[in-house]
């Protein structure tokens, strides 16, 4: 289509230019009002292949990220429950290999050793620790109440899944702060 506009515009400027091209003047076409043009095809290497592709997907759309989207307590808080159960389970099981693996690295990890080490620490580094742990564990926890109830349909319409979503954080508050006090 674009092969056919641009001739038609350059046979439309230059009347003469009918012509060109043909070597009996008399075979030209006169009224020619479409031109079927077929690309020539030529052999390539499969790297030459490659580039274009590369070179065309430059300029393809890219696709929608999360920050075109507005921040809604349904995505965030669904995508918090996801990274607090790796936090939780990873530090689970490091916990659990380093505890075996103590003895052959020459560690000793009993309870008095545990006790004077935490014993030794400042007030606010234990705090810190402590709130550190805690905070991913309620909001797990609680998060996982509130899906559990989801999986037998209660509280699902919108309503409820901002209010539950609301107790959560709630009680994630409430929840840490107790278990860093203690």
């Amino acid at each position: 289509m674009l092969a056919t506009r641009s001739i038609l515009k350059t046979v439309a400027q230059n009347p003469s230019s009918r012509t060109i091209g043909f070597k009996n003047v008399a075979a030209a076409p006169m009224g020619v009002r479409h031109f079927n043009a077929s690309p020539v095809s030529k052999a390539q290497s499969p790297d030459a292949e490659s580039e274009i592709l590369r070179q065309q997907r430059k300029f393809r759309p890219v696709s929608p990220h999360l920050q075109i989207y507005q921040p809604q307590m349904t995505w965030i808080m669904s995508s918090l429950h996801r990274i607090t159960g790796a936090a939780v389970g990873g530090a689970f099981y490091l916990a659990a290999m380093g505890y075996l693996a103590a003895p052959s690295l020459g560690v000793t990890i009993d309870t008095a050793s545990m006790v004077s080490t935490v014993a030794a620490a400042p007030v606010a580094a234990k705090v810190l620790a402590k709130t550190a742990v805690a905070a991913p564990f309620v909001y797990h926890c609680l998060n996982g109440i509130r899906h559990l109830a989801w999986d037998v349909t209660k509280c699902v319409n919108i309503k409820d899944v901002y209010k539950t979503g609301y107790a959560v954080i709630g009680g994630t508050v409430v929840g840490t702060l107790y278990l860093a006090s203690l």
